[in-house]
């Protein structure tokens, strides 16, 4: 299947309202029916700004995220929608590529609270 892959940037401690950017974007991907999302949690990286970002041993909240989600075209139109509409200030990359599952299904005994290969959650 060809698709969609969303890639957003943001920091552990970056808040929408009551959140934070990399729950509300889970949320709401949730909410539109994606079902592949994956968080990475970066060691350091460079900001839009040119801030410098890092995780610390004392100190997560300036870690670097990537919340990256595999979407058809439409999903992911409808994902970017979203964040414009509830004006998250968040940086993202979008380009096309092609997903689908390899293999048989698991053994029922097997199977985890997961869908698909993607990790869905907090990191």
């Amino acid at each position: 299947m060809n698709g969609q892959q969303l890639t957003f940037y943001t920091e552990r401690n970056r808040r929408h309202g009551h959140q934070t950017v990399c729950e509300w974007l889970l949320h709401e991907a949730h909410e539109l029916g994606i079902h592949g999302a994956t968080v990475v949690a970066a060691a350091e990286g460079i900001g839009h700004a040119g801030a410098h970002h890092a995780a610390h041993a004392l100190k997560l909240a300036d870690q670097p995220l990537q919340i990256i989600l595999a979407a058809t075209g439409d999903e992911a139109e409808r994902m970017l929608a979203a964040v414009r509409a509830a004006n998250v200030h968040v940086f993202y990359t979008r380009f096309p590529i092609e997903f689908g599952m390899i293999g048989e299904d698991e053994p029922e005994a097997s199977k985890t609270t997961h869908r698909h290969f993607l990790f869905i959650g907090r990191p």
